[in-house]
């Protein structure tokens, strides 16, 4: 709708500041000041006395007039706590949950020919279905176990909704007449021999607002829920609900709940609820679905605050689920051990949460042991640097143990230069490179419905397409080019990417294997391939061991490539030879053939020639399926500008946009290295206190 205007209008600072408004609306979100052409609307945010200069404006000025409200899901987090919002709606005609007047969602419900559009409501029976498996709710937070908090017994349970005080929809959903006592004894009256729950909003559990309704008014038969739990999880465990205007009446209905309404929220007068107020103007009969296609679909607009685009509801319920799953991990009493100073500074920025999560980093299996009291403890050890002492505690301990390392596309600088990376994987089973135990990585690409998932592949084959088009890698530093071979000579040219000696992916995945071993076999199998070998970065920047003499080198190899780029050294190659590098999977997305000697975590999928094999591994992949899950569902990002988590389309962009600011040439590379160094020892001054944190 506000497509149509050359300038949008609003008095609120908070509004402009709104991120998916910001991103539908642009540089025509202005303030009055600012209007450039008389095609001209104003927004406002809801029906708070706070718009009544918009208003006022508006009508003097003869615009049209919007309202603005958080859409049915809006974050993972409360709003109040500036959490992201995934969806706004747009209402030209009063507001939904405005009952005194028709609204835009309203007049939908009225007039839409739902039975016409079967796409519609495939998309909408789809929506529902993921949003109860899901389960997803308006906010999405860090949850208490409900099952500890509804007793186990033959009674029906009954559920009162409060709400927060001075809530728009109480002010205007018709329910002035009722108190939350008035439902509450109601509840209690109507179900003698049911036990009966009363929920308090999350914004009054975190601090925020006030309740609808005292604690101490609350009858003493009732037991108060004040913990925060998911929505849906709840409502799976009662058989009736009582609301004055609250979206969980809503989503009881979803899960097949009666739902009784003192108020007129939008989803009643419709015949799904036991309305003990009447709209007259709500006359039609419409089934669940529909009032969902209507409110969910057609009247609200979506966002993906983490790719910062347009998005659909489907891509929202899959995103919602991705982040909630983050923020459950985050959102506890951390304890983090092996990560050096620089690491525990950077790393913060992928275990920020919405909730009040402590971070404890710990130098020893007995200072983890003393923390493991904490509430909801869990353990982030860095890589798989383990000793026994810490070994001997993992086996006696039921403290959750998560792996972390960093991800396949991490920075532009090397990571053994200490540069902040912008991706890290927190697995929950193993780790990728160890394939002696399942990875959730493994357990992806064993178990996920890659197909189902609407928009996954499709965004897989985007990210290796536009990774392939940048020339990008894990390390993004060196500068590209091209060694000239006789190709009349050569009929095929092989890579073979060197690794660090020590490094855990050859530990652990390599059974053996090392970079001579690699070349001879390589050389002994292909005595006519023209052979190049190019040392692992880290090794050839001096911060890591495996240098090998270059006349040890060429004893196999024709040649040694050391100043530049994977992508212009896998360009040369028609295969790729490698034991456990990364460059393997690099190789598969620019489709070239992959020969593994170890058991990288992108082999034993179809699309490599494998030495070893991996029992665990049956399943065949298609290269959109293995870049959608270690690219797109395994890792975390960052966004390094504002530090926030994001999708990796923009970090490719960001780091495409570092690229260009300071150049890839070798010289580029090493003044790039003495400023990285030179910021490290800036911030090791300066955030002195990150040493005092560990206990």
């Amino acid at each position: 709708m506000l497509a149509d205007f050359d300038s949008v209008v609003t008095f609120s600072r908070g509004v402009r500041q709104h991120r998916a408004l910001k991103h539908f609306l642009g540089d025509r979100l202005c303030a009055a000041a600012q209007i450039t052409s008389s095609n001209t609307c104003v927004i406002g945010w809801g029906n708070k006395e706070n718009t009544k200069k918009a208003r006022d404006f508006a009508a003097r000025n003869r615009y049209p007039y919007f309202n603005v409200e958080d859409g049915f899901i809006r974050s993972v987090g409360l709003g109040v706590k500036k959490a992201p919002p995934f969806s706004v709606v747009l209402d030209d005609l009063g507001m939904y949950y405005d009952a005194t007047k028709p609204s835009r969602l309203e007049n939908i419900l009225q007039e839409y020919d739902f039975d016409s559009d079967d796409d519609l409501m495939a998309q909408a029976d789809r929506a529902i279905h993921l949003l109860k498996e899901f389960k997803i709710s308006k906010y999405n937070i860090v949850d208490a176990s409900p099952e500890e908090e509804i007793e186990r017994n033959s009674k029906k349970k009954i559920l009162v909704i409060a709400q927060t005080a001075g809530d728009m929809s109480l002010k205007y959903g018709c329910c002035g007449q009722f108190t939350t006592s008035d439902i509450i004894n109601g509840a209690i009256q109507e179900n003698l021999e049911a036990d009966v729950y009363v929920k308090i909003h999350p914004d009054v559990i975190a601090g925020r607002k006030d309740s609808d309704i005292r604690l101490e008014d609350i009858p003493t038969s009732c037991r108060i829920l004040t913990q925060d739990m998911n929505p849906l999880s709840l409502l799976e465990l009662v058989d009736k609900v009582y609301v004055k205007t609250s979206q969980m009446g809503f989503e009881a209905l979803l899960l097949g709940k009666e739902c009784v309404c003192f108020g007129l929220p939008f989803y009643s007068g419709w015949g799904l609820t036991d309305d003990r107020v009447e709209c007259f103007r709500r006359q039609r009969k419409l089934t669940l679905r529909e009032v969902f296609a209507g409110a969910y679909i057609l009247y609200t607009s979506y966002y993906n605050p983490y790719l910062d685009k347009d998005s659909n509801i489907i891509d929202t319920l899959y995103t919602v689920k991705r982040y909630a799953d983050i923020e459950k991990v985050n959102g506890s009493s951390l304890l983090f051990h092996g990560f050096p100073p620089w690491k525990q500074f950077y790393h913060r920025y992928f275990f920020k949460s919405n909730q009040r999560n402590k971070m404890t980093f710990c130098s020893s299996a007995e200072k983890i042991k003393a923390n493991s009291v904490q509430k909801n403890a869990k353990l982030m050890i860095w890589s798989k640097r383990e000793n026994s002492e810490l070994q001997k505690f993992l086996n006696t301990s039921t403290l959750p143990v998560y792996r972390v390392e960093d991800g396949f596309v991490r920075s532009v600088s090397l990571g053994s230069d200490l540069t902040m990376p912008y991706s890290l994987v927190v697995d929950s089973r193993g780790i990728y490179f160890d394939p002696a135990e399942e990875s959730d990585l493994e357990y992806l690409y064993n178990n996920y419905d890659f197909k189902a998932h609407s928009g996954l592949l499709e965004r897989a084959e985007k990210v290796a397409s536009f990774i392939v088009d940048a020339k990008l890698s894990k390390y993004n530093y060196a500068p590209h080019g091209e060694v000239q071979i006789d190709r009349d000579r050569f009929k095929r040219v092989i890579l073979i990417p060197g690794q660090v000696v020590d490094d855990a992916s050859i530990l652990l995945g390599g059974y053996g294997m090392d970079n001579l071993l690699l070349m001879q076999m390589v050389r002994e199998n292909n005595p006519e391939a023209y052979l190049i070998y190019k040392p692992h970065p880290d090794v050839i920047a001096g911060n890591r061991k495996g240098d090998l003499p270059n006349d040890l080198v060429l004893q196999s190899c024709n040649a040694i490539i050391t100043d530049m780029s994977i992508d212009s050294c896998i360009g040369m190659a028609d295969e790729i030879h490698t034991i456990t590098s990364l460059t393997g999977f690099d190789a598969i997305l620019r489709n070239k053939k992959v020969f593994t000697y170890g058991m990288p975590f992108y082999a034993g999928w179809g699309l490599t020639k494998d030495y070893r094999t991996c029992a665990r591994r049956t399943r065949v992949l298609s290269k959109d399926e293995l870049v959608a899950g270690a690219l797109l569902l395994y890792p975390r990002y960052v966004y390094p500008l504002t530090k926030e988590l994001c999708e990796i389309e923009r970090v490719l962009k960001a780091i495409v946009k570092e690229q260009q600011l300071l150049g890839s040439s070798s010289a580029g590379y090493r003044h790039r290295k003495q400023l990285r160094r030179g910021a490290f020892v800036v911030s090791r001054k300066l955030f002195g206190w990150v040493k005092k944190l560990n206990v």
